[in-house]
């Protein structure tokens, strides 16, 4: 058994309430209705080796005492409902209650319902389109792709396809060194090769750069904008008229449309096709890594290579049609995270054009109102207006050999839960921090103060930082191990092979 430690006021002392370990042989927590078919073999129909009479070591618990071990893990837990989540670049927002609620409403639909019961739900799906493509500036939006990197995919085969209905061989894909870093791999996966630019001192993409690299060979250009370092790519007009100059395409990673949506149309800068990450702008949770949706919006000379089926509306009823010569094919089994596309609906419906705007001009508002409240104590690599997010460094601090690492882990003792660190990579020791719309500016503040502590903290006394955290369930951990040597399952020798940790004084 492994006990787990509470602390409190007087130092650490021993829970037995929150023994991880628990149960008793004969406790059930489920009651199953009697058999109303005839009894069969398993062996039947599952191979005798993959059965066994019993899960030894399998704790044997009542209803009770599961749910209240799961409640017990939940407020364990960080969550936005908690608190500033300022994680950057695919941060969660805040997500209105009544989106969930109107997503319910279609958990029992499914995805095998025939299109003549599905009207409502083809409709909605439609209507978001067009919602999606008046805000990004585009022509036609694909609601399949199920999340950000899903979408930079779909959209690497439609240029591809594109480019094989021209008969062009083109092979290279130009990337940005401040693009988000599923790009390469998203283009790879597409056959082509990434050539890499080195943002300028400004850190942005320089036009000259994208002329220096541009040439028939290249298929596209992938974008990140606002880029990931916050800032807004003002040179993205001049670089698309170079790479369409040369017949190439502007490929935008939309994952942070948050920072323009209602202000800035994408399209209207010369951009092609934009993925949509609607598990972050749009209103759904995205903790834990899903759930997502990543619809592609894009421009006429893309459409016929959209993925099927296509929503079609023919006099009053809506269809789903698979008879597209250039379609790409499928890129999923079914039709996207559908409850995520109705949060998205629900978002826009309630927000309005007025409502979204609002949200944007927010989040730029809180990220800058922090990179000035932060100026001076942390290192600020490129001193100009920000976007949704802000970049800090930990070069103040490392000069006391205390690294992003620590200060991140020495919030965790404060209350918050850490930022984005160590990316973009462009710089060094990165503390990238999204405080997205929805924080007021008392939050704010509270959060400022703490960065503030934190920075005095690792000039006069560096070692507390290092050995954060200490006011945690679990201390630091061996994050290296656990990357190399994950442990994927419950097994009983690793939780019933130690013996009891004793409580220590404090």
């Amino acid at each position: 058994m492994q006990n787990v430690e509470k602390r409190g006021d007087t130092g650490l002392i021993q829970d037995e309430a929150l023994v991880f370990e628990k149960g008793r042989k004969g406790r059930k927590g489920y009651s199953l209705p009697r058999w109303d078919v005839d009894e069969a073999d398993p062996g039947d129909f599952i191979p005798p080796h993959l059965l066994r009479e019993e899960l030894k070591g399998f704790p044997e618990l009542s209803e009770v005492e599961v749910v209240r071990h799961f409640t017990r893990l939940s407020q364990w837990n960080y969550g936005v409902d908690s608190g500033l989540y300022p994680l950057g670049s695919c941060t969660m927002k805040y997500n209105p209650k009544v989106n969930e609620e109107t997503a319910k409403i279609f958990a029992h639909v499914h995805p095998y319902s025939p299109q003549d019961l599905t009207q409502g739900i083809l409709k909605l799906m439609v209507e978001l389109e067009g919602f999606l493509a008046e805000i990004t500036g585009m022509d036609h939006v694909s609601l399949q792709p199920a999340a950000g990197a899903h979408g930079e995919f779909t959209g690497m085969l439609m240029i591809k396809a594109c480019l094989q209905s021209r008969r062009e061989k083109r092979s290279k894909v130009l990337v940005p060194d401040t693009a988000h870093g599923t790009n390469p791999s998203s283009l790879s996966m597409a056959s082509f090769q990434a050539v890499g630019i080195r943002s300028n001192e400004q850190g942005m993409i320089g036009p000259e750069q994208v002329a220096e690299h541009m040439d028939e060979d290249v298929a596209a250009i992938m974008v990140t904008n606002p880029n990931t370092l916050g800032l807004f790519e003002e040179n993205l007009k001049e670089i698309a008229e170079i790479v369409h100059g040369k017949g190439g395409f502007v490929y935008c990673d939309g994952a942070n449309l948050n920072a323009l949506m209602g202000v800035v149309k994408l399209g209207d800068l010369g951009v092609d096709l934009v993925h949509i990450n609607l598990h972050k702008t749009f209103s759904t949770p995205h903790g834990g890594g899903g759930p997502g949706a990543g619809p592609m919006a894009v421009k006429k000379v893309l459409a016929p290579f959209l993925p099927i089926p296509v929503i079609e509306k023919q006099g009053e009823t809506y269809l789903l049609n698979e008879n597209r010569p250039e379609t790409i094919g499928k890129m999923r089994a079914f039709y996207g995270n559908f409850g995520v596309l109705v949060r998205a609906y629900a978002y826009i419906l309630s927000m309005g054009a007025e409502g979204l705007k609002k949200a944007t001009e927010m989040a730029v508002l809180n990220a800058s109102y922090l990179m000035k409240g932060l100026k001076g104590y942390y290192d600020l690599p490129f001193d100009r207006p920000c976007m949704h997010e802000c970049v800090f460094t930990d070069k103040l601090q490392d000069k006391h050999h205390v690294s992003t690492l620590d200060i991140a882990k020495r919030l965790i003792d404060y209350g918050f839960h850490p930022p984005t660190i160590y990316f973009p990579l462009v710089v060094k020791g990165a503390l990238m921090i999204e405080p997205t719309e929805s924080e007021s500016k008392e939050g704010l503040n509270r959060f400022i103060q703490t960065m503030i502590a934190i920075a005095k903290e690792a000039k006069e006394n560096p070692d507390l930082l290092r050995q954060a955290p200490q006011r945690v369930k679990t201390r630091r951990l061996d994050e290296v191990l656990a990357a190399r040597k994950p442990k994927l399952r419950w097994r009983e020798e690793d939780v019933c092979s130690k013996p009891p940790r004793k409580a220590e004084a404090q």
